[in-house]
């Protein structure tokens, strides 16, 4: 483990405290929460410590997940379509959604105050894994990728290098500064935008909506590819005044042209009082975000969705074809030009 970045020395609640003159207090501020920690304490994600007046990282080269994903699984569908992506992750998390589909690495050491090594890795060897494969990117998921900013920030240096894209599929929490400090570095993202209500917010996840919404647009405005997910819930997110909301906020402030994927949920982790979401729902929220003037709207998590396809917004003609992670008829030679009538479609296509 080493020195986390991103926090500072804090003056103690209790300065009559034996030892505690201020020294061993800390305030991380890598996210929206700024834990304040004693010695000894790990802050709400459960892997940044206070070691005697210093904040660690446990998860600066300690990883539990790795595998190869197809790009279009983040999802991402105008960032190097029909490619790989070496995707990782760790323990903890900065949120705790009572829905967490990957609560089994996300919250395991917050529910369990227990740390429990995964496998060690280096920065260098995660690239060159990447770099030996010919894999195009390297993506920061499963977990959120705020709690492993060390991590990341290190892997991105190296990739950078190497011509490999680096992607963060997150929450959207983090705080600015280290947000900023990755400009240049993180190429694309896919942010969680979870409810349009501070109070789902609260409640359900123990986050911030206007944390995330400013985030986004500090996103979009440093030129990273941007996507945004919402998980529809029912009876949680899925009426159309909130959908109408999101794709709206979207578009004003995100740009018309800012894909939007809205997914089915399965019931899991805590969340097993609901139904999962009928497919239906999820063509009507594709509808909702049409009619609010968005370009790219696309349906999952479900079978056979009528709308995984992208089509030109100028002719309407299909550009490119999905079932599922397949790209039938996908060539990497599309330049991102409709085949139709020449429009240029937004994205990162090579």
């Amino acid at each position: 483990m080493r020195e986390a970045l991103f926090w500072e020395k804090a003056e103690s609640a209790d300065p009559g405290a034996e030892g505690r003159t201020g020294a061993k207090i800390v305030v991380c501020r890598l996210c929206f929460r700024h834990c304040r920690l004693g010695d000894g304490e790990r802050g709400f994600c459960g892997v940044r410590e206070n070691r005697q007046g210093v904040l660690v990282t446990l998860v600066d080269d300690n990883i539990v997940s790795l595998s190869l994903d197809p790009v279009e699984k983040k999802p991402l569908f105008h960032f190097l379509p029909g490619t790989g992506t070496l995707s990782l992750g760790t323990y903890g998390c900065n949120f705790a959604c009572t829905f967490c589909q990957n609560a089994h690495i996300s919250r395991r050491v917050s529910d369990t105050g227990r740390f429990v090594p995964g496998e060690r890795v280096r920065a260098e060897d995660i690239v060159e894994l990447a770099r030996g494969r010919h894999i195009a990117s390297i993506s920061c998921t499963y977990n959120e990728p705020t709690v492993f900013y060390e991590l990341m920030s290190a892997i991105a240096d190296k990739a950078c290098e190497q011509g490999i894209r680096m992607i963060m599929v997150s929450n959207g929490c983090m705080e600015q500064a280290p947000l900023q400090a990755l400009k240049g570095r993180i190429h694309a993202a896919n942010i969680d935008l979870k409810a349009f209500s501070a109070a789902t917010y609260r409640s359900v996840c123990s986050g911030s909506l206007s944390r995330v919404l400013d985030n986004l647009v500090l996103m979009k405005e440093s030129g990273l590819w941007l996507e945004v997910t919402t998980l529809v819930i029912p009876g949680l997110n899925d009426s159309d005044e909130e959908l109408a909301a999101i794709a709206g906020f979207i578009r004003e402030h995100l740009g018309a042209q800012t894909p939007w994927h809205v997914s089915a949920f399965f019931p899991c982790y805590q969340m097993q009082d609901r139904p999962p979401t009928p497919p239906a729902t999820i063509h009507r929220a594709c509808l909702i975000g049409r009619a609010e003037g968005l370009s790219f709207v696309y349906g999952g998590n479900v079978r056979s969705s009528e709308d995984e396809s992208t089509l030109c917004p100028q002719c309407h003609s299909l550009c490119i074809v999905r079932q599922g992670y397949r790209l039938p008829g996908f060539s990497r030679s599309f330049d991102g030009h409709c085949s139709s009538c020449g429009a240029l479609l937004p994205g990162v296509w090579r």
